[in-house]
């Protein structure tokens, strides 16, 4: 939850959930000095409260308005949807569905869309469904309508772009606001675009990283959810930048897709709010 921040908001809140005997597991709370906004974030045991997360939401909703607070309930125990877009590179992809197999990453993953046929064969081995979604350089809406098309079907909450490689169109970033996600191989705001591994070492950095954020139609522009760097040198060519800017690249990922999952990013503005 989110409102302009004020004296006794906190104790609005728990004095709530005390009045419906609601056990609070974990409280994270942040006050934006200079915007003046406040920032909070819950984790109630359900078993405590006589009602679900619908009714608690409706109950709670008259306070929220005299905050003037934006806020939402969810789940743990539904897991988030969630399709996975790729192209060629398959270190995040593999990493993603590495943590899902394994259970260390709470979703379902109803599909994977990819523009190339590359990954087919390491989706199917996960059994899950993949579709291969080719582009037309002359008419590439072709593509994204299809897209659009399968992210409906699957019910999906959220996008990944793990390597995706084509650029979404406005009208598709509008629709899912805060809701696609992806990773760039570049320590943002810093070599943005294609190739920036080439970029950085024509530039001589000494550090490279990674960026996962919230996707708008202002390229690589989006609200940051994490990042991460790696020291180099200059003995480092532009394949030694690529192979360290990989592990980078799948552990930004997966950590800022996973405080997603778990409702610990609020956006305010272009800026994020990460509880983590």
């Amino acid at each position: 939850m989110s409102c302009p921040d004020q004296v006794g908001i906190v104790a609005r809140v728990s004095g709530f959930l005390a009045q419906y005997n609601g056990s609070i597991l974990e409280a994270n709370h942040h006050a934006d000095l200079e915007q003046g906004w406040f920032f909070m974030r819950n984790e109630i045991k359900a078993s405590s409260l006589p009602f679900g997360a619908d009714k608690l939401a409706e109950t709670f909703a008259p306070i929220a308005k005299d905050l003037n607070m934006s806020f939402q309930v969810t789940d743990t125990g539904a897991p988030k949807r969630i399709v996975l877009m790729c192209s060629k590179d398959s270190h995040c992809l593999a990493d993603i569905l590495n943590r899902w197999h394994s259970g260390d990453l709470a979703c379902d993953i109803p599909c994977v869309i990819s523009n190339h046929e590359d990954l087919r064969s390491l989706v199917e081995w996960h059994g899950i469904p993949f579709h291969h979604v080719p582009v037309d350089p002359n008419n590439k809406q072709v593509h994204f309508d299809e897209v659009e098309r399968l992210v409906d079907a699957a019910d999906a909450e959220t996008v990944v772009l793990a390597r995706y490689m084509q650029i979404l169109p406005e009208s598709l970033c509008q629709r899912y606001r805060h809701r696609i996600i992806n990773i760039h191989h570049s320590f943002l705001p810093s070599f943005i675009g294609a190739r920036p591994y080439h970029q950085a070492h024509d530039r001589g950095v000494k550090l490279i990283g990674a960026t996962c954020h919230y996707v708008t139609a202002d390229l690589d522009a989006g609200p940051i959810i994490d990042q991460d760097v790696v020291r180099i040198t200059h003995r480092d060519v532009v394949e030694d930048m690529v192979r360290l800017g990989k592990d980078c690249e799948k552990t930004v990922l997966a950590r800022g897709l996973r405080w997603h999952l778990e409702d610990r990013v609020l956006v305010h503005g272009n800026k994020t709010v990460v509880f983590n």
